[in-house]
């Protein structure tokens, strides 16, 4: 039943193979719904993993010996282990405070429920309940009001920013605060969340913000410190940064170094390697060396590596044929792992229907609403399991507490939380042991408890939980969703080894099935592999689970990716993210960079007035400008009818009239100038190019009226009376590209020279003056405009990337693409085999949605 409902569900609304983008709408005459698939979106801003090799960066790159070398590296590797034993220490903070409250709240629940059974006033500790877990997610939800971006667990955001996406307010200290606060009211709250997200979040906030030195939230936190200050050292640090929340969350360093290599980041190096396993190393080895000093008053041992801990898996010493697994019981795991996919597709195609719920009902309404969710989740989660513990639980014996385990410190542990809710002396009630326990101690009952769970509790528990947990993952509270996953996963597990131990006698290890359908669901969900397997391996600290743990999570990877795609995968392309995946379909080389790239340009000039400078950056979005000069020496060698010439007078015909829009909109813009002297020009530029009329001709009009596509440097470089048509087809010789950052930074320090002198004499920055503003960049709407004299020239050639990497217009897809990832780009220009720019390759026209339009138009036209 559950296959058929999963398999429904994902035709409906899982599909991504079947949506078609607007361009591809409009070729064949459709019409979109406003319930179809979420397009990427242009406004994301994509990070400069690149470096920018100019006159400045280059004068730093002189003035690096080998002891500045050196000295630089042993920085970095000092702020690889402050980051490491930063996130150990937030880790310790959160896992502290959750257990507090937890306590607290079950001590007080516990005593009032003994209490009532026999006097009859359960509905006083339903209510009693009610107040603690109600306020502890009323604190989380504001929390996350005041930041937004702090909601869930971060981990679609944080995988975005290593891909190469800047998401707004993703890695800022108040977002941390948020998150770090709000996942400990949230778990204390009783909702079916995990704090291991969120710590994967707050890792990543911890390694971008403490290299830097400095805070956006408090501007007075600002030190003179000269290094990274880059979005390449960045992202890097940041990939630290959260492996080492993995690490702190599970106690899996290499786990932790694998998760952000297999989730996060596109570009990789072997020095990353080694920084971002010493910080996950240090982040573990703190958070152990603490927890276990608190916990036992031991300090200097390592009991405890993580936040979840699954316990040693150990067949006792009297039972000589105890086994934890066998070669015949793969044949279940590789079953348990096709169920577990079905499963996980089926919660992320649920979760992904509320998620658009979400986006089209609650989130355009007021903020106050996503409170009230968030507090109807916690009142309903809250009665449920209340109900479920009186109602359904059944009391099995206790006549024989042993584990699994057989250590005294394993049997203590298991027992302390045993709940003997409404059963007399020697039985526990199973539902309320797994409903009235931290979630964490619940997987170990579930992984270690020899007491047999009720058939029919694990059933009804694996239910509601699955439901509550799909509804619980994207409500305005800080939420993770491993140990959700992790439960549920393990109780269905359970029920496995049930069935087999009980109704058909097979000899099998109760735990053992426990954690192979943790992985299974978990795998089905958020379809991970290779870390995934690392971790659980390490949590168990079990090497003889890698193979039965890794052939799962592939069964379950393969049966999910047949309906949809991985939870955060789906959150990602909700949010119209532009992630590009690891690599193209095959067939995608039928198409070249000249199929996909962008022809209308909007590019400077190696010498430039203020004017043009202000108008370009004030009327356009884009983030870096080709530098170009036109070729007119060689007009006549030009014009000799060359294959590539033709070509390239077809990639120009759309610029050509681009521009003549582009030219008006900037003139429109200038009018708010305050200098009146551009005011003037651009009087006069309106004065000589009138309106177009509706329905004619652009570039039929550009020749007409002569319109100068930009307003040039000097006045004998305008359009000629005598050019033809070809002439205005003129080739851009190409020779780098500067970034709208860099355009502003020179308007604002006035780096600029007067028409009567020469260009040596213009200001010079040092690098350390075009990164001052990193990561904070002012925005040409913020230029003091009367401050500028429009007439001034900029030399933008000390200042651009003369070498940034090019591909010609007949480099297929596949190579494009390849480039475009592993180097973490941001601009890919095409230019053609004679030096001339023809075109400009970026994210979006990269993405999946996209291609598969290009491609669909290729068809067509074919």
């Amino acid at each position: 039943m559950a296959c058929c409902r999963s398999c429904f569900c994902c035709q409906c609304c899982c599909r991504e193979g079947e949506t078609r983008t607007p361009e591809e709408l409009t070729i064949l005459g459709e019409i979109r719904d406003e319930d179809d698939e979420i397009l990427p979106r242009k406004d994301y801003e994509s990070l400069d993993y690149d470096r920018c090799i100019n006159e400045p960066y280059v004068e730093v790159l002189e003035g690096l010996d080998n002891k500045k070398a050196r000295k630089y590296e042993a920085v970095r590797w000092m702020m690889a282990f402050v980051i490491g034993v930063t996130v150990g220490l937030v880790g310790l903070f959160v896992d502290f405070f959750v257990r507090l409250f937890t306590k607290i709240k079950f001590s007080l629940v516990g005593d009032s429920i003994e209490t009532c059974s026999d006097k009859g006033c359960l509905f006083l500790s339903l209510l009693e309940l009610l107040c603690f877990n109600m306020t502890f997610v009323f604190i989380a939800s504001v929390l996350v009001l005041i930041e937004p971006v702090a909601a869930g667990s971060g981990i679609p955001e944080i995988k975005s920013y290593l891909n190469g996406v800047k998401i707004p307010g993703i890695v800022r200290f108040r977002t941390f605060v948020c998150k770090a606060a709000g996942v400990l009211f949230s778990v204390a709250g009783g909702l079916f969340v995990g704090k291991e997200g969120p710590m994967i979040h707050s890792g990543a906030i911890v390694g971008a913000g403490l290299p830097q030195f400095q805070s956006i939230t408090f501007k007075r936190i600002k030190l003179d410190f000269p290094y990274f200050r880059s979005d390449r050292d960045k992202r890097d640090f940041v990939s630290a940064g959260a492996a080492a929340g993995v690490a702190a969350a599970f106690g899996a360093p290499i786990g932790g170094t694998l998760f952000s290599l297999e989730e996060g980041s596109s570009f990789w190096n072997q020095g990353l390697t080694w920084k971002v396993l010493f910080c996950s190393m240090s982040a573990t080895f703190t958070l152990n060396f603490f927890r276990s000093g608190i916990n036992f008053n031991k300090w200097g041992s390592f009991q405890l590596p993580g936040l979840l801990n699954f316990g040693e898996f150990k067949c006792p010493d009297s039972d000589k044929s105890c086994h934890l697994w066998t070669a015949v019981d793969l044949a279940f795991f590789v079953l348990m792992g096709l169920v577990g996919g079905l499963l996980g597709a089926l919660f992320n195609c649920l979760n992904k229907c509320l998620a658009k719920y979400r986006m089209k009902h609650i989130h355009p309404k007021a903020r106050f609403f996503r409170v009230l969710e968030s507090l109807l989740v916690a009142m309903v989660t809250t009665v449920v399991i209340f109900a479920a513990s009186i109602l359904l639980g059944e009391c099995r014996d206790l006549s024989s507490p042993t584990t699994h385990n057989n250590t005294l410190a394993g049997s203590e542990e298991i027992n302390s939380t045993i709940r003997q809710f409404f059963c007399s002396n020697k039985t526990y009630n199973d539902m309320a042991t797994l409903f009235f326990n931290p979630q964490e101690a619940a997987i170990h009952q579930l992984f270690h408890q020899d007491g047999t769970f009720s058939p029919v509790t694990l059933s009804v528990f694996f239910l509601l939980y699955f439901l509550l947990a799909c509804w619980t993952y994207g409500v305005s509270v800080p939420s993770g969703l491993f140990v959700p996953s992790l439960l549920c996963g393990a109780a269905f597990g359970r029920l496995v080894a049930n069935i087999l131990r009980v109704k058909l006698g097979i000899g099998i290890h109760s735990g053992t099935f426990a954690l192979i359908g943790a992985a299974a669901f978990l795998g089905g969900v958020v379809r991970m592999t290779i870390s995934l397997t690392v971790i659980l391996i390490e949590s168990t600290n079990e090497i003889t689970y890698g193979l039965p743990i890794m052939i799962t999570l592939m069964v379950a990877k393969w049966t999910g990716d047949f309906f949809n795609k991985g939870i955060y995968d789906i959150h990602i392309q909700l949010k119209g993210v532009p992630l590009l995946e690891w690599e193209t379909e095959v067939e995608m080389d039928k198409l070249t960079a000249s199929d996909i790239m962008e022809p209308n340009l909007t590019y400077v000039y190696p010498h430039t007035r203020v004017q043009s400078l202000v108008s370009i950056l004030r009327t356009t979005v884009y983030h870096a400008f080709p530098v170009v000069t036109e070729n007119r020496q060689n007009e006549r060698d030009f014009m000799k009818g060359n294959i590539l010439i033709s070509n390239n007078i077809r990639f120009k015909k759309s610029n050509v009239v681009s521009r003549a829009g582009e030219q008006r909109r900037r003139c429109q813009s200038m009018k708010s100038y305050p200098s009146s002297e551009l005011r003037n020009v651009c009087d006069e530029q309106n004065a000589a190019v009138e309106p177009a009329e509706e329905g004619e001709d652009l570039l039929q009009q550009m020749l007409e009226r002569r319109h100068a596509p930009y307003p040039n440097l000097y006045p004998d470089q305008s359009p000629s009376e005598e050019w033809t048509m070809e002439e205005r087809f003129r080739p851009l010789t190409f020779h780098g590209l500067i970034l709208r950052s860099q355009l502003v930074n020179l308007l604002i320090r006035g780096v600029c020279y007067s028409e009567n002198q020469s260009s040596a004499s213009q200001p010079r920055l040092s690098y350390a003056e075009m990164t001052e503003d990193y990561p904070r960049y002012p925005d040409i709407h913020e230029v003091d405009l009367t401050l500028l004299n429009p007439l001034m020239i900029v030399d933008v050639t000390p200042y651009m990337n003369t070498s940034p990497y090019t591909v010609s217009p007949n480099t297929r897809i596949s190579q494009v693409f390849n480039l475009f990832r592993t180097m973490g780009l941001r601009h890919l220009p095409v230019v053609n085999a004679v030096g001339e720019i023809v075109g400009i390759i970026t994210r979006h026209n990269l993405t999946h949605e996209f291609l598969v339009a290009k491609l669909r138009q290729h068809y067509i036209t074919i």
